[in-house]
């Protein structure tokens, strides 16, 4: 029998089998309910060309509605663009919406869902004034609710409202898309599932079995064909009497399927679900086991010509709302996050907090709950913390946002510090010995944040670093460096073993944790060599090279870029790392000290999706070279190189570098210390400032137009500048100084906007320079930490307020790379917009992750969704660390932050 006729064959057996159960269904549960609704359309923006309408649906009845889909007919050409709250489909004039996961029921007795677009149109744009919900006029007459729009039997439905079918429409024959099929055993397999060949009846080498304790089979770089509406077809066998429901994972939206009995393990039946994929093959697709058996896999196949009518759009995910007033399409890809509860003990009670999305419309609310139990009378709109003074430190929170006064699903439930702190145990890596019998042992280090697995949840990516690290003006044999990664709850996910030819040393291992390819988890890369081992142990290049000379210092070898998966830590591309060191004295010295000055950022260059930047070198000759992670592989976009036409601009890199847009095009230039280099690779502007040690890129005036960058310099006549971050000129300076520390940040509300210090009279105002108070206590890292909008000091293990005292004193924990006293990392990674810090235990056990236990009546969107904070996330960790700065003026008498034009994998 033909590969052909044994679908066919078991397409009959699925068919029987619905046709079955769909016959044996008593009448009862055949009837239908009814009950009363209306429609309000409105058209809220229209700017001639296109508007954006928001339509609430309000059930009049007494019986609540489960499913829903409205269709009309536009009176006009208007084309929709983008929907939110649902999915949709549109045929000329005629336009289907139905619901999404999160709002398929409509409660009784005036209960409503609601959703919303953008459409185009040309001519005049006249509102429609016909609905029908469910395939009945909605005029105030009756609805049928208890069955499903899709007139699928109710058992074959799962929870999102997504309709997986057994036969695919007859009207419209599937095709495949090329790229399949795909076999279940060459896929990446996780968990407990094994490859098994002991039933027959299977394609390929084998099929794969799960068990009851969870596992999964992910297809990755699945080809999508043009990208669009396709249909997946699972080839399962389930030999079971009762049917078992998994979770299927598309580019990151996640659904639940159910497989039902097919008679025995070896008869093989295909399941179709509809799904929204990318074109090309920037696709992955996961199918999981939820706590149970699934069927056995075959095989999946991608399907062209099923038109999927229910699964939301990838790009808007179910726990982000966009705002009602705002178009919501944004253009950045950030991350779809979890609400991030954190409760935090105080000595009033438990300080709850939550994250406010940057796609959250202006008028959401939140109900606090303690278990089952509401804690606030109304909706919270002007903050997003409560503090619970009967709560104990068994109390676990959620929180349910408040939509036009629907209450929405509940949140993931909060993380319970230990006080103040979250601890989060290390797996210490064993010491050593050098070549030249000197021992060494390894301390936590600088450290980075991603959602490595796409659960919504940060995970920690940690660097370690041996008791003999050096800078790179020292000779001397180092340890390995090792990347580990961390769930909050201290399960290490992997380790990546760096080798002996990647020196350790704050100058060398840049590595940004970022998701790179839009699936909706997060990549890892960094600079790698010979010897390398990623997380499933797999060696790059040679196992056995060593580089190594005399000295300690790794002057000869390949060098390449690596991306790693972030969920299991191995290798996914190794490309040779742009530029290659050459000739050692090119780059300002033969000893090989400037040679292996390193530095890296995220940047949006195409002002929509992230990309890399890798670089090298900054006190003479210097390069940058940008790179897209795409799927599954690195390109090289463009390289910057003063050899090659910027001659001027060498010797005017830091210690460390920013990313943003800083001319207002929308996308973002790299701000490389005195000189900046465009989103094209082009030099933009230099302003011969020279070398310096911190440089602070943000809104730091915010009566004065655009972004400033604000430096120290080593330069004997200028001593630290304020620039304008679009053309490089210099604004205001101070006098000459060779200066080695510097910070801008709105520490005091007595002059308006950001103040400035190091290589300045005391303390200065970012505007103009002119003294407005004394010279801080320190001059290393800020931090947004109590209730109100002035960010406090942060050094070594403390944390204390400008003319003031000390907020936090992290007994216990060591600060990292000696005198510069940084924390692993300062991180708005849950909780409301204030910030938390990483430290690491004085014995490196352990990560500490401290928050405030401050309560503040200010309401300001996660700053991870603010494209410049989060980017200077991904380059904190780099060289000589500095704190991140927003996008916009985040301080005393700041107006309204803008709303990020994001959207959310």
């Amino acid at each position: 029998m033909s590969r052909r006729q044994l679908a066919l064959r078991a397409m009959l057996v699925v068919i029987t089998i619905v046709l079955v159960t769909a016959i044996a269904l008593p009448r009862s549960s055949m009837q239908a309910q009814s009950l009363a609704c209306s429609v309000d359309y409105t058209r809220q923006n229209d700017w001639g060309s296109g508007f954006t309408a928001n339509v609430v649906i309000t059930n009049n009845g007494s019986s609540a509605i489960n499913g829903w889909t409205l269709t009309w007919t536009f009176p006009g050409n208007q084309q929709i663009v983008h929907l939110w709250n649902g999915s949709y489909t549109q045929s000329g004039a005629s336009v289907s919406v139905s619901n999404a996961g999160w709002n398929g029921t409509i409660g009784a007795n005036g209960g409503t869902a609601s959703f919303g677009f953008n459409a185009n149109y040309s001519g005049t744009n006249s509102d429609p004034t016909s609905f029908a919900l469910n395939g009945v006029t909605c005029n105030g007459g009756t609805v049928p609710t208890s069955v499903p729009p899709t007139s699928v039997p109710p058992t074959s439905v799962p929870p999102t409202g997504v309709p997986p079918t057994s036969v695919p429409p007859t009207s419209v024959p599937p095709t495949t898309v090329p790229g399949g099929p795909y076999q279940a055993e060459d896929a990446t397999l996780g968990g407990d599932v094994s490859v098994d060949s002991n039933h027959s009846g299977y394609y390929g080498s084998g099929f794969v079995n799960y068990p009851s304790s969870g596992g999964y089979v992910e297809y990755r770089n699945v080809d999508g064909g043009t990208g669009g509406s396709r249909t997946l077809r699972f080839r399962h066998a389930l030999g079971a009497t009762g049917a078992r429901t998994g979770q299927l994972t598309v580019n990151g939206s996640n659904q639940n399927i159910t497989f039902q009995p097919t008679g025995s393990w070896d008869a093989w039946a295909v399941l179709d679900v509809a799904a929204n994929l990318n074109a090309g093959t920037n696709n992955t697709i996961r199918l999981s086991s939820t706590g149970q058996d699934l069927a056995n896999q075959d095989q999946m196949e991608v399907l062209s010509g099923v038109t999927p009518t229910t699964i939301p759009p990838t790009s808007v995910p179910p726990t982000s709302i966009p705002p009602t007033s705002v178009p919501p399409q944004g253009r950045r890809q950030m991350e779809a996050l979890d609400r991030g509860v954190v409760r935090v003990t105080t000595g009033s009670g438990n300080l709850v907090s939550w994250r406010l999305f940057g796609t959250d419309p202006s008028n959401i609310g939140f109900n606090v709950y303690r278990g089952s139990t509401r804690l606030n009378s109304s909706p919270i709109t002007n903050s997003t913390n409560y503090l619970d003074s009967g709560g104990s430190s068994s109390s676990s929170y959620t929180v349910r946002p408040v939509i036009n006064g629907q209450e929405q699903a509940a949140s993931e439930a909060s993380i319970n510090m230990s006080g103040n702190y979250l601890s989060v145990p290390l797996q210490i890596p064993s010491g050593g010995t050098t070549p030249d019998g000197v021992s060494y042992t390894y301390s936590a280090n600088d450290a980075s944040v991603g959602d490595l697995d796409g659960d919504g949840q940060y995970e920690i990516v940690l660097k370690w670093d041996p008791s003999n690290a050096k800078d790179n003006s020292q000779s001397g044999y180092t340890g390995k460096v090792y990347l580990d990664a961390y769930k909050l709850n201290g399960t290490r996910l992997w380790r990546i073993d760096l080798g002996w030819n990647i020196r350790a040393g704050a100058h060398y291992t840049q590595f940004l944790v970022y998701d790179f390819d839009g699936d909706g988890s997060a990549e890892v890369a960094c600079k790698t060599a010979d010897g390398t081992r990623d997380g499933q142990g797999n060696v790059i290049g040679s196992a056995s090279a060593d580089y190594r000379n005399s000295s300690g210092y790794i002057l000869d070898g390949p060098e390449y870029l690596t991306v790693f998966d972030g969920e299991t830590g191995r290798a996914l591309d190794t490309e040779n790392y742009i530029p290659p060191r050459g000739n050692v004295s090119d780059w300002g010295d033969s000893y090989g000290n400037r040679v292996d000055r390193f530095l890296a950022t995220v940047a949006y260059l195409d002002g929509e999706r992230p990309s890399l930047v890798m670089a090298r070198g900054y006190y003479t000759r210097t390069v940058l070279a940008a790179w897209n992670f795409r799927n599954g592989q690195l390109s090289h976009i463009w390289t910057f190189d003063t050899d090659n036409g910027y001659s001027s601009y060498a010797g005017q890199g830091n210690h460390n570098l920013s990313a943003g847009d800083s001319d207002n095009d929308g996308y973002d230039e790299i701000m490389y210390g005195s000189m900046a280099v465009d989103h094209n690779g082009r030099g933009m502007w230099n302003s011969g400032l020279g070398h310096g040690d911190a440089m602070h890129f943000s809104d730091l005036v915010p009566s004065r137009s655009g972004l400033e960058v604000w430096g120290i310099h080593e330069n004997a006549d200028i001593g630290s500048a304020l620039l304008d971050a679009r053309t490089g000129a210099i604004v205001w300076h101070t006098g000459a100084g060779d200066v080695g520390r510097g910070v801008a940040a709105d520490i005091t509300a007595s002059s308006a906007g950001a103040e400035c210090w190091g290589g300045t009279s005391g303390l200065t105002n970012c505007a103009n320079g002119a003294n407005v108070g004394s010279t801080p206590s320190s001059s290393n890292h800020v931090v947004w930490w109590d209730g109100d909008l002035l960010r406090e000091l942060l050094d070594g293990t403390s944390i204390t307020k400008y003319g003031g005292g000390t907020l936090l004193s992290a007994s216990g924990c060591s600060s990292n790379n000696g005198t510069k006293s940084n924390p692993s990392l300062q991180v708005d990674i849950f909780g409301d917009w204030r910030e938390e810090v990483i430290w690491r235990t004085s014995d490196s056990s352990a990560l500490r992750i401290y928050a405030t236990t401050n309560t503040t009546s200010y309401r300001i969107y996660t700053l991870m969704h603010d494209p410049i904070y989060r980017i200077g996330i991904s380059w904190q960790n780099v060289a000589y660390n500095q704190p991140p700065h927003t996008g916009f003026f985040l301080g005393s008498g700041m107006s309204t932050p803008p709303v990020p034009d994001i959207y959310l994998r």
